[in-house]
């Protein structure tokens, strides 16, 4: 069972909310919050797995909800779902890490498929606390990527990426008919991606493995990936042993 918190200073959006997730089985509304103190105090108390979280509430905003709930470091941070009437703060809201920003009004189906990605984000939390050691535990791969391309703000599922190469300041992610310039370093980038699914082959590539064909060498004696649609990436030879260890498991 997820035990939500519903966090809005207007009691109708709160019951508007409560009745639409009556829809939703598996999901306990356990405490409403008006304001910013009041939702943190839920939180701490009901020790909440979801947090429907409005950004302006009276006192502190949504964001200082989050930054007071994070200092707890021995309590775990509930999945955040921004439901909100403002889009200039989505880019944000994904910088901490929020699952989704539901725009209102928002649809039963668009509230779905937000519930969805926070049953996703528990289950692969359980994964990878089974596969941790006793005591050890990460931060969640990300899902998506937020960030603005030409005006707009892009959601770009990390699954759908196949590479990601270096570029000064930049990385560019390739998603075969596309590629996106993001300002970002390769190493923080590769500390959110899945390490099951990416695989970092030379100091300015990264690979999604899915869509990995073969690694060869080349007649010059170089080491290259080769991609589904024929593309070669260069491979570093200091990473070719744990790539070949990594496709033969």
């Amino acid at each position: 069972m997820i035990h939500a918190i519903l966090a809005d200073d207007e009691v109708l959006a709160r019951q508007k909310l409560r009745q639409l997730l009556r829809d939703e089985r598996d999901v306990e509304v356990v405490g409403e919050g008006a304001s910013a103190l009041e939702t943190i105090e839920l939180v701490r108390s009901t020790k909440a797995d979801l947090l429907f979280l409005d950004i302006k509430m009276p006192g502190m905003d949504g964001f200082d909800v989050i930054g007071a709930l994070s200092t707890n470091k021995a309590a775990p941070m509930p999945a955040i779902v921004f439901t909100t009437a403002y889009d200039q703060y989505a880019l944000r809201a994904f910088e901490v890490h929020a699952v989704d920003y539901l725009l209102k009004p928002f649809t039963p189906e668009r509230l779905r498929a937000a519930i969805q990605r926070v049953r996703e984000r528990a289950m692969m939390r359980s994964a990878s606390e089974d596969a941790a050691a006793p005591g050890e535990t990460g931060p969640d791969p990300t899902t998506r990527i937020v960030f603005k391309s030409r005006g707009r703000i892009l959601f770009l599922p990390v699954a759908d990426i196949r590479w990601v190469a270096a570029e000064e300041n930049y990385v560019r992610l390739c998603t075969g008919a596309e590629t996106h310039l993001l300002r970002e370093t390769m190493a923080h980038l590769e500390a959110r991606l899945d390490p099951q699914m990416f695989l970092r082959v030379h100091r300015s590539f990264i690979v999604n493995l899915n869509y990995v064909k073969e690694v060869r060498t080349e007649l010059d004696g170089e080491s290259v990936v080769v991609m589904v649609d024929g593309q070669k990436i260069a491979m570093s030879r200091g990473y070719r042993s744990r790539i070949l260890e990594t496709l033969h498991r």
